[in-house]
């Protein structure tokens, strides 16, 4: 299994995109679940976990969907994943 995340700063469009997000991933071969986490430090902290089968589903998914998928999250995200 394989996992890959991406920091994002949390706000009230946080839930929205995960009713966005997770329907698309969970059409994705391989996808397992995802996760998000919320620092109990800095509240408007999260971090965003998906798990895959393996890393070629997972990189099958960066190529095929990703883009489209980053697009909608990309004003949350503080770097890069």
């Amino acid at each position: 299994m394989i996992a890959r995340g991406s920091m994002a700063k949390y706000s009230s469009e946080s839930g929205d995109i995960n009713d966005k997000v997770l329907p698309i991933l969970k059409k994705q071969k391989g996808f397992v679940d995802g996760t998000v986490l919320v620092s109990d430090k800095e509240d408007n902290r999260v971090l965003s976990l998906s798990f895959w089968n393996t890393k070629q589903d997972a990189e099958e998914y960066h190529r095929v969907q990703y883009e489209k998928v980053h697009e909608m999250v990309r004003h949350l995200l503080e770097a890069e994943p």
